[in-house]
């Protein structure tokens, strides 16, 4: 008994060992480049911090002065850059919900006709509507920029060709359809289309999880295609569902580089985006506590909407 003690005594030990090897590295990669960065940035929310300017111990001080919560103040201020943080909320806010509802209702009726044809037709499928995904996003940006533009732009030579007038589809901040600019709804169109292969990829795999059994008592019972989508189809892929609009929720708050490559935020700030301003604050201004607290107010918002998110679409059931 003593010697098979010690045996195990010794191999636990190894085991120890070994994760203690094999993971303090990745702790130590953690802590260098996600950890110290976070807790940095919650640090000099609290100074009017620029590395430009000298400072004390890590640059903080002297003309990097405290000032405890007058940046998350300044936010809600009248100056400036509160006006333009508020701007930049709301055009996030504009963009992030009409890509969701676009995006769901392009992607997920595809995904079923995708599902409903043949089986050797569905690759081809998934890989042509897949390729904008995997495409570098500053390509497609120089793409639609082209598109766009208003002297050899595709959509004004179609126009054109009609006897109409070609109009300045990313600098003319005064048209708008229901209230949104022209040019935000040029940059919506231009990131659905380059995002909703991963999502239709994703509600392929959904659908393809659901049993046919369903389906087949429901055409027994005399339901037509319709009603097997709304009854049974649907409720079913309410999982997929719930983590497509998170994930979509997600990824349009941050979306910066279509914004950076084709308008940089104009006309008039009309395409401006709390990313992009934070971007600019924080290399072009060189306010980067001003910037950081920018990314905190964008961190809760994103946390926020996630969780109302998971808890209103939360399920309660299993099949």
């Amino acid at each position: 008994m003593t010697v098979v003690a010690r045996k195990r005594g010794h191999l636990l030990r190894s085991q120890h060992a070994f994760a203690a090897a094999s993971l303090t590295p990745i702790m130590l990669y953690m802590m260098a480049f996600t950890l110290l960065p976070m807790i940095w940035a919650v640090l000099i929310t609290l100074y009017r911090y620029s590395p430009t300017r000298q400072g004390g111990f890590l640059g903080l001080g002297g003309g990097n002065p405290f000032i405890g919560l007058g940046n998350y103040l300044e936010l809600f201020s009248d100056s400036p850059s509160g006006q333009l943080f508020r701007i930049a909320v709301k055009n996030t806010f504009i963009f992030a919900l009409l890509v969701l509802p676009l995006n769901l209702s392009i992607t997920l009726p595809l995904a079923v006709l995708i599902e409903s044809i043949h089986e050797r037709l569905k690759t081809i499928f998934r890989t042509i509507y897949f390729l904008p995904t995997v495409t570098s996003l500053v390509a497609v940006s120089l793409v639609w920029g082209v598109i766009y533009n208003p002297t050899f732009g595709l959509l004004n030579l179609i126009l054109r060709s009609f006897g109409l007038k070609g109009m300045a589809w990313l600098s003319d901040p005064q048209t708008t359809v229901l209230g949104v600019a022209l040019p935000m709804l040029c940059l919506i169109v231009t990131y659905v289309w380059q995002d909703m292969g991963y999502n239709l990829v994703i509600f392929i795999a959904g659908l393809q999880s659901i049993p046919d059994v369903f389906h087949e008592a429901a055409r027994v019972d005399g339901a037509n295609a319709w009603q097997r989508f709304r009854h049974i189809t649907l409720p079913l892929l309410r999982p997929t569902l719930t983590f497509v609009i998170v994930m979509t929720m997600l990824s349009s708050w941050q979306v910066f580089v279509i914004f950076y490559v084709m308008t940089r935020g104009g006309p008039g700030n009309a395409t401006r985006t709390l990313v992009l301003h934070i971007y600019e604050t924080a290399f072009r201004y060189q306010e980067m506590g001003l910037a950081a607290t920018m990314a905190m107010a964008l961190f809760a918002m994103i946390l926020v909407t996630t969780l109302i998110q998971l808890r209103l679409l939360r399920k309660e059931w299993e099949y």
